[in-house]
């Protein structure tokens, strides 16, 4: 792969804009930024070009490549044990303080980006024997073009394809997106529409993105991270769990632990406080898991109690499911897709 100062075309035409006078209006995510000539909207990839339009700055510009566990997704109750191509670009629709990844985010120039064709991830993913790729690590809805066209061809190889995203996307695209995505974390940052402006997104845009997904039979899990003095109202919290219980079928729901990052340098959450809302969502779901720590976790058979996967942070130790998802111990029906 080139470095992309060697490339010579980096934009491509976007999606989902059109002109307003001698402005462009995006129409990709919830912000539906009007954007001047020569400026870029909020997600700092998607760029008016004088003359041209709204163009994407970072079609086939990947600045991380990695073969992953499943479970670092986290991806739990989804083909467990098995390792995901994962793979990113620079770009996104939210301005977390917390954000672990923020040079991505960010579009730092620190950030080193190689040019990769949109068919690479089906040979990369064959060259590593892994059965499915992710795109993850910034926030793929804002490398919608890219996304797109190797979904395509990923569908033709029978790939399938997970998706790691904040969820901050309008209902058209994501309609068009959303059948070739066989399986989803997506970040629920919050519960509280102040808090979610507060962090540049838009709740009800992120919850629909998670009922669109979970109707379109998308394996979908959540991620809360847990951070002291943004999303730690106890209250607040039992409404999301209750909302995710709702939901058919309801999702797993991770919560990660928080450590200091970017802008946002409050103690690490403790654990007394994971323990406390892990207990809170427990109350009205069958599948919470802690994140971000030490120590295993287990998912049982709701009918004999037996371990049916047992895993230490993303390392899969124990699998008690059958080729069907069946629990090995009683054969009876478990939520775990092989």
């Amino acid at each position: 792969m080139k470095n992309a100062e060697e490339v010579n075309e980096t934009f491509r035409e976007a999606e989902w804009w059109r002109f307003e006078g001698e402005n462009v209006r995006c129409m990709l995510c919830p912000h539906a930024c009007l954007i001047s000539p020569g400026e870029p909207g909020r997600c700092g990839v998607r760029i008016h070009v004088t003359g041209e339009g709204l163009r994407s700055s970072n079609y086939g510009l990947a600045a991380s490549l990695a073969l992953d566990p499943i479970e670092k997704k986290p991806l739990y109750h989804w083909k467990p044990g098995t390792s995901v191509l994962s793979l990113g670009s620079v770009g996104c629709s939210m301005h977390c303080p917390f954000c672990q990844n923020w040079r991505l985010a960010e579009c730092s120039p620190s950030v080193s980006l190689h040019r990769i064709d949109p068919e690479d991830p089906v040979r990369l993913a064959m060259q590593h024997g892994a059965p499915s790729v992710a795109f993850t690590y910034n926030e793929p809805l804002t490398w919608f073009e890219f996304l797109k066209d190797s979904c395509r061809f990923l569908r033709e190889e029978m790939i399938p394809v997970v998706l790691v995203s904040n969820g901050m996307i309008n209902a058209a695209p994501l309609e068009e997106i959303a059948p070739y995505i066989a399986a989803a974390n997506i970040d629920l940052k919050a519960f509280s529409p102040d808090a979610y402006r507060d962090m540049g997104g838009e709740l009800d845009a992120v919850k629909r993105t998670i009922r669109t997904l979970s109707a379109a039979g998308t394996h979908v899990e959540i991620t809360f991270l847990l951070v002291p003095g943004i999303n730690d109202d106890a209250s607040s919290f039992a409404e999301m769990a209750s909302w995710l219980a709702s939901l058919h079928p309801a999702p797993v729901l991770h919560i990660s632990r928080y450590f200091p990052n970017r802008e946002w340098r409050v103690p690490a959450t403790s654990m007394e406080r994971i323990k406390e809302f892990e207990r809170i969502a427990q109350e009205c779901l069958q599948w919470v898991y802690p994140g971000n720590i030490d120590g295993e976790s287990c998912t049982r058979c709701l009918e004999c109690g037996g371990a049916l996967l047992r895993r230490r942070r993303y390392t899969l130790l124990e699998k008690n499911v059958d080729e069907e998802g069946r629990c090995a111990f009683c054969s009876s029906p478990t939520p775990i897709t092989l």
